[in-house]
């Protein structure tokens, strides 16, 4: 067995985990730690007693089982306690995107409390997982998506039916984990969760058995239009189109100062942006992050393996253009032999670990399910998505004035771009608590470096993270000597990736409150 990245969960000196001192403005970002009752009353038969490939089995409980989502929907849920106090750490629940992409993804290659290696066989313990202080709930969603599924075998559904399943799920968490109860409630995630988690948080204010206090979502999907619009201005002034392109672009595309490339008619503009997609999409690029290589190399429009079609395209940008449509009904027609992959990532290793029988057993699937997959197709080919913005979801959550949302994303990811996002929480129209301007990072002996931009509105900041910052680890920020009374410590926690995959840093605990200039010292 490979050696551990650092020690056991529980032990003395967590080695790398570095304090980091954090002058931040006002409320900020995520999850203020409180108290709660706890009684033992977890399901016993959903425990983890052995789970394959550590070198020494953690000191935090974790459980693996089914949740009830609606209908004859069975959700996969892997829940890993708190190692800093159970009883004490909010319930911080995870979803990765797609959509039809499993949230295992997230445990085990982001920020879980032990990452797979690339034998696809050990797991080494994180030393900066979200677990170090709280309880965090990864759910597989929607059904059909990893070890989830539906006993109708039915997986074609919406964003509605998603968060009201999702919504279900969760409520059934509180029933079989009642000592969780009246914990403070995060809901999280990345990517097309950009749908998932405010349609869900609706729900949940709703409901008073439920102890939401906010949500955050990394480079997430918030709206089409502005998605799509930024996208084509963060490809020009990245470089990726040329000067005809661009001109051409600028004269059918735009007139009045004003570009529509989301929903254009003009038979030129829609030429123009089949050629903007495919240079962002499938030339060979880093869609989730610009400046590193593509896993596997320039891949081909399609990949075969064996009798299987490889496509990765989720679906998510320039979802207008007639072709590209086309083009899914045509793989949908095949579908028996198609398989969903992000693009430019490997996902061998944790495909080969989580369809390892001895895991599937330690984790109680049954024996009956497929083949786990990072992301399933027919999810994704066949799923409707009912909203093109999240303004509605945004507007009643803020409207309540007792939620605090956070929108974070990396600056060089082009699935679901910072300029978009930023676009987005500007036209909610809220107030402006401080204007936008740089958080910091001091190494010590190298003097401090901006690490990204930060803006706060009234219950809504936006965070940007700058490239591939050398801090591939956990950080704690903890108050300046000499800061304001009332400051609150404040955590950042983060695998060898963030939500913009290669970008280092995803915050999840912050609230402070101090004017002066946002500033890590490791």
């Amino acid at each position: 067995m490979t050696s551990l990245r650092g020690p056991p969960p529980g032990e003395q000196g967590r080695e790398g985990a570095e304090m980091v001192r954090a002058a931040l403005s006002p409320p900020f970002l995520l999850l203020l730690l409180s108290w709660a009752p706890r009684s033992e009353a977890a399901p016993d038969q959903d425990e983890i007693q052995c789970l394959p490939g550590l070198a020494k089995q953690p000191s935090f409980r974790q459980y693996s089982g089914y949740l009830r989502g609606s209908g004859s929907k069975h959700l996969h849920y892997w829940f890993v306690e708190s190692q800093k106090d159970p009883k004490s750490s909010p319930v911080v629940l995870w979803l990765n995107g797609g959509p039809g992409c499993s949230s295992l993804d997230g445990l085990l290659t982001e920020h879980g409390p032990f990452l797979i290696q690339p034998d696809g066989a050990t797991l080494e313990y994180n030393p900066y997982s979200w677990n170090l202080i709280a309880n965090v709930l990864y759910l597989e969603s929607p059904a059909g998506v990893g070890f989830s599924y539906s006993d109708d075998k039915s997986y074609a559904t919406n964003d509605t039916e998603v968060a009201q399943s999702n919504f279900e799920a969760l409520k059934d968490f509180f029933r079989l984990f009642p000592e969780y109860k009246d914990h403070e409630l995060f809901l999280t995630g990345e990517s097309y969760a950009g749908i998932y988690i405010p349609t869900l948080a609706v729900l949940v204010m709703q409901d008073p058995s439920m102890n939401l206090q906010g949500l955050a979502v990394g480079n997430g999907l918030s709206c089409y239009e502005q998605n799509d619009n930024s996208l084509v201005y963060f490809a020009y002034y990245h470089g990726l189109l040329g000067n005809r392109l661009w001109s051409s672009l600028q004269t059918h595309c735009c007139s009045q100062n004003k570009c529509n490339f989301y929903d254009n008619k003009d038979p030129e503009c829609v030429t123009n942006l089949q050629e903007v997609s495919h240079i962002v999409g499938s030339s060979g690029l880093n869609v989730y992050n610009l400046y590193a290589p593509c896993a596997g190399g320039v891949p081909s429009h399609l990949r075969y393996e064996k009798d299987t079609v490889v496509v990765q395209d989720l679906g998510n940008t320039f979802t207008r253009l007639s072709p590209k449509r086309m083009w899914h009904q045509a793989l949908l027609r095949s579908a028996g032999k198609v398989r969903l992959d992000p693009p430019c990532t490997n996902t061998t290793a944790a495909s080969t670990y989580l369809n390892n029988p001895l895991v599937r057993k330690a984790l109680h699937i049954p024996n009956q399910l497929p083949r786990w997959d990072v992301c399933n197709f027919l999810v994704n080919i066949q799923y409707h998505r009912l909203y093109q913005t999240m303004c509605s979801q945004y507007l009643k959550l803020l409207a309540a004035q007792k939620y605090r949302i956070l929108l974070y994303n990396g600056d060089v990811d082009m699935a679901c771009n910072f300029m978009g996002d930023e676009w987005f929480v500007d036209s909610l129209n809220q107030k402006m608590e401080v204007q936008r301007r740089p958080w910091l990072v001091d190494y010590g002996d190298g003097g401090e470096q901006i690490a990204g931009f930060v803006k706060e509105f009234s219950h809504i900041t936006f965070l940007t993270i700058k490239g591939v910052l050398p801090i591939s680890r956990c950080v704690s920020l903890v108050p300046r000597p000499g800061m304001k009374p009332g400051a609150t410590a404040v955590k950042a926690l983060s695998p060898n990736h963030s939500t913009a995959r290669e970008l280092p840093i995803i915050i999840v605990v912050i609230v402070v409150v101090v004017t002066s200039t946002p500033t890590i010292s490791t």
